[in-house]
């Protein structure tokens, strides 16, 4: 698969877990002259990757998915998957598989030396769909998402193909290819770059990331054991069973739980892939009744950087860790990409449909780049507090903890890793800002994402799923409060093309979807009132809301949202 953020890994022979081997096709590519011309070519196997194709698919566009490996990754790595991440697999049908083999939480704990100082609750509401976070070892969602792959004829997905070039000629990109058939070449109209965080594609075009690289390094110990903590995230700083040091513990599926140790900016990176050397500092930390044994190590440090553009010569366009790179603290670095996948993609989708402008990509980089800026800003200000560098930082940290046991006040300045939460687009060109006479409440603005609540599917020809979020995505979507809405307003509303109409009522409106606010959270959520009106992307976030909607300001956020205001 893809190249990680971790490396210097050493991957054990997993008992839990069997990599499953998919075999290499020849392609009939091979030898086709001139060469085969396809609409989008992925490159990566990764989450990302395999997400991007699956969205595509969805959407109508084939595509080819390129992976020089034949399985699926090794060991944990990326861990922790957040709602957001959840609910955009879910879209693709993978959110489910996701929940059901994870292990679910919300409870995070931070501990000074023995002694808990802090905790806390990342979704403490109901109504909600979603958990806040589940955590999975990444081999079972790329495996999730490989199966899934199998229900679409339009994706074309080759294992052991490695590329050797991208290259724009003309009007088109053509990629090389290496296999164990021989070599050959493709043209298409767009690819995505999604080869990890050593892109060799990225490093080839002379296109390189800038950022802070940390020298310190960590450590993953992957083990099996039989053990009655709680499914929570326990941080600990300078903790008596490793001095001076910090320490992370996740619960897994399988019975395996995840071990991050801080090692310092000296350790011996090769010694520490010994399990022998390993296994007193685990024994230390969980005493001696606890017996154990290893799955899975691997020796890192990490990089928090990212491209100065996501987009090479209009066509080459970056995704995931090949454009951004962050710390392993605060669970950013997949549910990040995950997030950029879903903005990348229905906004190619769009251009290759003709129903966009190609400067709508554009946009992609811009809202993502915002999107990278806040996870690297986060994830290097955890990895200052975490590691601090001199006495100053280190006596400010663990004053900070200190006074957390007891005063409220400084708990905010506890950093542990602050976990991954949805990019709002603030200052989209897609999005069209509240006026000053609209008083809508700051929760979900133009540039959010939508929240969850149940609902009831009141007409039986349209989907029966309990929830709203069901409801969007993939597709511009008007949710209209429709209490007290004219019958001539929605008539003129039909008027949008490819704007679908979703009303919440207590009764059937019309042929339009109609979903009833089982338990009134829509209502407190979104802020309805009589007439009210949110414009959806369809990657669910809001692009524009109205007190009162009207088919002309329908139509001119549609277009906007389309980028055809950026021609």
């Amino acid at each position: 698969m893809s190249a990680s953020t971790f490396t210097g890994g050493v991957n054990s022979v997993v008992s839990t877990y069997v990599n499953p081997v998919y075999a290499f096709k020849p392609s009939s590519d091979q030898t086709a002259y001139p060469p085969t011309h396809h609409p989008v070519i992925v490159v990566g196997g990764g989450p990302t990757g395999l997400y991007c194709a699956l969205d595509l698919a969805k959407q109508g566009i084939p595509s080819v998915v390129l992976d020089e490996d034949n399985t699926v990754s090794y060991g944990s790595r990326a861990l922790c998957f957040s709602k957001r991440s959840l609910e955009i697999l879910d879209r693709v049908g993978c959110g489910q598989a996701m929940v059901d083999k994870g292990v679910t939480w919300q409870l995070g704990k931070v501990f000074f030396h023995e002694r808990q100082v802090y905790e806390f609750n990342l979704l403490p509401e109901d109504g909600h769909q979603r958990p806040a976070f589940i955590n999975i070892q990444q081999y079972y969602p790329e495996e999730f998402l490989v199966n899934r792959i199998q229900d679409f004829p339009e994706i074309d997905l080759r294992w052991q193909t490695k590329v050797t070039q991208v290259k724009k000629v003309g009007e088109l990109v053509e990629v090389s290819v290496t296999t164990p058939a021989g070599d050959y070449r493709m043209t298409c109209d767009y690819v995505l770059v999604a080869d990890g965080a050593n892109s060799p594609i990225r490093e080839s075009l002379g296109r390189p990331s800038s950022g802070q690289i940390f020298n310190d390094t960590f450590l993953i110990a992957d083990i099996l054991m039989k053990a009655d903590f709680p499914t929570e995230r326990w941080f600990w700083f300078d903790p008596p069973f490793h001095p001076g040091q910090s320490v992370l513990l996740h619960k897994q599926p399988d019975g395996c739980w995840r071990i991050d140790f801080q090692l310092g900016p000296n350790a011996d990176r090769q010694a520490w892939r010994d399990p022998e050397k390993v296994r007193p500092l685990v024994k230390a930390m969980l005493g001696d009744d606890i017996e154990f044994e290893f799955e899975w190590l691997s020796v890192y440090s990490f990089r928090c950087r990212r491209m100065d553009s996501f987009i090479h010569e209009d066509q080459i366009l970056f995704v995931g860790d090949s454009a951004h790179q962050v710390s392993p603290f605060g669970a950013r670095g997949a549910n990040g990409a995950l997030q950029s996948a879903e903005n990348l993609i229905w906004k190619l989708t769009r251009v290759l449909k003709q129903q966009a402008p190609a400067a709508l990509l554009r946009t992609y980089d811009q809202e993502r780049s915002q999107g990278a800026d806040e996870n690297i800003l986060n994830s290097t200000r955890a990895t200052d507090f975490i590691t601090p560098k001199n006495r100053m930082t280190r006596f400010f940290r663990d004053t900070v903890l200190e006074l957390a046991e007891q005063y409220t006040f400084a708990r905010p300045l506890v950093n542990s890793g602050r976990l991954s939460l949805p990019c709002i687009y603030e200052a989209s060109p897609l999005s069209i800002p509240d006026t000053t006479t609209d008083h809508f409440p700051k929760a979900l603005r133009p540039g959010s994402s939508c929240k969850d609540a149940p609902i009831k599917a009141l007409n039986a020809a349209h989907s029966a799923e309990p929830w709203l979020l069901q409801q969007l995505g993939d597709r511009f979507v008007l949710l209209v409060d429709g209490r007290a809405l004219p019958s001539e307003a929605l008539a003129q509303l039909e008027q949008v093309a490819d704007l679908d109409i979703v009303v919440i009522a207590e009764q059937v409106s019309s042929n339009y979807t109609t979903l009833k606010d089982s338990v009134g959270l829509v209502t407190e959520r979104y802020d309805l009132q009589p007439g009210t009106a949110y414009l959806i992307r369809p990657d669910q976030h809001v692009a524009a809301r109205w007190r009162q909607v009207r088919a002309d300001k329908v139509l001119a956020a549609m277009q906007r949202a389309l980028g055809k205001e950026l021609i």
